[in-house]
């Protein structure tokens, strides 16, 4: 369904079951899990799905290591219940998302003889603690093997290395495949349109005001509940809902650099467990490149935090003290910073509980707002979320339990892992356009492949298997309305190479001008807008 034939939805007059305000992780999970029980579900986010945080990861799918060590060091049950949760949630995203997601093996490598039996056991924990859901068994790795396998480490004073196995996926296209698989389940779902206000009947919340972010035009929207899924953002919705609202949360940036696949081997990553200050980064292979990340600073919540130049010196310093190979600032084809929500009591008084585990809180006025979490848990988010508004709104669903758990989003039913055969053999595709069109879009790249069949498999820049087609199956099928939708969310191309994308931008931006009828000062504005996005790194 079109994104117009949803404005009409939500323009209708009916009250819905649920308003879910926020589109990125949390927010489309939401919407999917009310949906899939039978509940009417409007889900309305201010900018593009996925496009805050939820676009902009390290691309794990991950009980998270350093927080199991944490609740080791401290005794912290919330942070091993965070791990547990975690590792439980990797095993159904990597199963539910089979096109978008995959294990992956990862390597620490070891530069003292006493850190082995520390980090190994460790990770040995970590594969316990996710029981059946185990994607592969931790091992000690010589210091010749682990060479072997990530040939880039430095190898001077390196004693061994410890394997173990993690998920990744596709963040932006893991958020808009919930979006969709939300629709077809009847949800109406609709991006950059605003909440501008929230409309209240005998001081209790009954729906909201509603605002077009492209057109300006405002509505009322009725709904027995309205759930505040904006994660960063949520405090933003708290106080438009009552001013005197403590904050819950705080935020911290994380940046990421990406580089030629040079950088790293196609399939192993590498984790380095302690920096000089105590952090984990990651090395990661990702779409045939090479992802580095992250920092943790304080930060202020914006739509578009930017990258520091001292954030940027502090990563390559540390890839330059594992690696064999000079990584200068030349090397960076881009680089995009993200926000991690981190969530407190706001009547606690100890900072130090602020922690990567979910909130829900119930306002005076009926507001529910989900804030905290990380993409790993986005389902049991959902699930806690949507279990507390039946009850909280006396809702009657016509399947009262979560049914997510073996629910596959869109593009993963019928998921073939050799597709990209198939597809090479009855379009004529080349290796890397068949492979990336398979896993972007896994049981539907066949719709995509007959558009781009018509347009003779053209590239929309060259050394990039991302086709002109997409963005025309964008446009029609996944609600891109912007050009920098489609370049930075619909494809990956802007945050793996920002030069390409600027390359790129002229021809998305005729297609799209095209398809959807824009005149001379759409097409001014849609230039401007792209300029600036990837000046400020997205």
């Amino acid at each position: 369904m079109a994104r117009h034939q949803h404005l009409q939805h939500l323009k209708d007059g009916r009250t819905f079951d649920l308003l879910v305000i926020g589109g990125g992780a949390t927010g489309c999970g939401v919407a999917l899990d009310a949906a899939s029980r039978g509940l009417d579900v409007a889900l309305v986010e201010k900018n593009d799905f996925s496009e805050g945080t939820s676009s902009r990861s390290t691309k794990l799918v991950h009980g998270g290591v350093r927080y199991l060590e944490m609740a080791v060091k401290k005794l912290d049950r919330a942070q091993y219940n965070l791990v547990k949760d975690g590792l439980r949630e990797r095993g159904i995203l990597l199963k539910n998302a089979r096109h978008l997601s995959n294990r992956l093996p990862l390597i620490t490598p070891l530069y003292k003889w006493l850190d082995v039996p520390y980090v190994f056991s460790g990770l040995k924990l970590y594969d316990i603690l996710s029981g059946k859901q185990n994607i592969g068994h931790s091992r000690l790795l010589s210091r010749k093997e682990a060479l072997r396998r990530f040939p880039m480490l430095k190898a001077e004073g390196l004693k061994a290395g410890v394997l173990y196995y993690d998920g990744q996926f596709h963040d932006s296209r893991m958020a808009l495949s919930l979006a969709l698989t939300a629709e077809q389940h009847g949800a109406t779902i609709a991006n950059h349109v605003a909440v501008s206000g929230l409309y209240k009947e005998g001081g209790k919340i009954a729906g909201a005001e509603l605002t077009d972010s492209l057109t300006g035009e405002s509505w009322q929207l009725k709904a027995k509940g309205v759930i505040n899924a904006t994660g960063p953002f949520v405090d933003q919705i708290r106080v438009m809902d009552n001013p005197e609202a403590s904050k819950i949360l705080s935020a911290s940036t994380g940046i990421h650099l990406v580089l030629d696949k040079r950088f790293a081997p196609p399939d192993t990553g590498l984790m380095i467990p302690e920096t000089e200050d105590g952090r984990v980064l990651f090395v990661l292979p990702w779409e045939d490149h090479a992802l580095v990340g992250t920092t943790d600073e304080p930060a202020e919540v914006t739509d578009h935090p930017q990258p520091l130049e001292s954030e940027i010196d502090y990563l390559l310093r540390h890839v330059a003290q594992y690696f064999n190979l000079k990584v200068k600032k030349s090397d960076i084809k881009a680089v995009w910073s993200g926000l991690r929500p981190l969530v407190s009591d706001p009547n606690a008084t100890d900072t130090a509980k602020l922690a990567r585990d979910h909130v829900i809180e119930d306002s005076a006025s009926g507001l529910l707002t989900i804030a905290g979490g990380k993409w790993t848990t986005y389902r049991k988010m959902a699930l806690d979320t949507v279990d507390h508004a039946l009850n909280r709104f006396n809702l009657s669903a016509p399947r009262p339990t979560c049914q997510t758990e073996q629910l596959p989003i869109i593009g993963s039913a019928n998921y073939n892992e050799k597709g990209d055969l198939e597809l090479s053999k009855k379009y004529g595709f080349a290796a890397d356009v068949a492979s990336y069109l398979n896993r972007t879009y896994g049981d539907q790249a066949e719709q995509v492949a007959e558009l781009a069949e018509a347009r003779q498999g053209i590239r929309l820049v060259k050394n990039h298997p991302i086709l002109e087609a997409e963005v025309v199956y964008a446009v029609r099928y996944e609600s891109a309305e912007r050009v920098i939708d489609v370049l930075a969310r619909r494809t990956p191309l802007a945050l793996l190479d920002t030069k390409a994308a600027r390359q790129a931008a002229p021809r998305v931006l005729e297609i799209m001008a095209e398809e959807l009828g824009w005149d001379q000062r759409r097409c001014d504005d849609e230039v401007l807008l792209i300029e600036k996005r990837l000046s400020e790194a997205l």
